[in-house]
């Protein structure tokens, strides 16, 4: 048992985004829909605020750590690489940038909001427990599938269909893969915005290949959140998001489950687009995805 005051102090310990997943169990959605514990206090508290400040301290210099590479293909793909120091099969990181990391010159897809989600994986205590090679591809035609005829005319309509951003960082993945030391069941694709909809769209494209992905705001695309329901996934939006409405989120999300996969999905309360602050350090989410494996 526990006092009243023991109970209120608890809650405000948690993140709001915890206690929706919770309410959701209670009425009635698969205990695995639960995301791990969160990171403590409110998603705009001090103390949690703080915990993402820490993170870009502890970021400095770990882009020195990419290997700049070129993929040659029906166009070049830039791409940075990072290979750990441990030898043996490792699993592989994607990562998908955002907008602001579109282009050709090999740089952008690493800066701007993209630190977080190319960096965290080289922490030394993540490296330590989790070694892994980071794979981070960058696209000048975004990663969801636009009409082909229209995108020669520099025109962007959404289609259904593999993106063509999408299907060339494919076949970089499987360069990687002939190159280096990669555990083909622990492959994993996360990204942000305009990279959320790549990875919806990615594991689309090639069902049953990755072993988990973490979408975070993922833009508009022709996803309906189906695609590839055995993969485990853990969806991130803010529900303040004034780019890209949380309303995308949920409807992948509710599409998914009716579909009868069992998706994890967090919603921080009052964060606005830039959600990847707090969903790339969540102190669970490196561990939850490489406990990841496909059979």
């Amino acid at each position: 048992m526990i006092t009243r005051r023991e109970a209120v102090r608890l809650m405000s310990a948690a993140s709001v985004a915890l206690w929706i997943s919770e309410a959701d169990s209670a009425c009635g959605l698969p205990a695995a829909d639960v995301p791990p514990p969160l990171a403590p206090g409110l998603p705009t508290s001090p103390e949690r605020l703080a915990l993402i400040e820490a993170f870009k301290k502890r970021f400095d210099g770990l882009e020195s750590r990419f290997e700049a590479r070129t993929y040659k293909s029906d166009w070049p793909m830039p791409y940075r690489l990072f290979r750990p120091e441990v030898k043996g099969k490792l699993p592989l990181v994607v990562f998908l940038h955002g907008s602001g990391g579109q282009g050709d010159d090999n740089e952008k897809q690493l800066g701007l909001g993209n630190i977080f989600g190319t960096r965290v994986w080289l922490l030394p205590e993540n490296q330590k427990e989790h070694p892994c090679y980071v794979l981070v591809p960058q696209s000048n035609r975004g990663w969801v599938r636009y009409d082909p005829e229209k995108l020669k005319k520099n025109e962007y309509e959404i289609v259904s269909g593999p993106g063509q951003g999408v299907t060339l960082a494919l076949e970089v993945v499987d360069a990687v893969r002939r190159d280096f030391r990669v555990d083909d069941r622990r492959i994993y694709v996360t990204g942000q915005s305009m990279g959320g909809a790549g990875t919806w769209n990615m594991i689309a494209s090639r069902p049953g290949f990755f072993a988990a992905a973490a979408p975070c705001c993922g833009s508009r695309s022709k996803d309906d959140g189906t695609g590839s329901p055995e993969t485990p996934l853990w969806n991130f939006h803010g529900d303040a998001d004034q780019t890209v409405p949380i309303a995308l989120s949920r409807d992948r999300i509710a599409a998914r489950r009716k579909a009868g996969s069992h998706p994890l999905s967090t919603e921080y309360a009052g964060v606005d687009h830039n959600v990847w602050e707090w969903s790339f350090t969540e102190p669970a989410l490196v561990s939850w995805i490489f406990a990841q494996q496909r059979n």
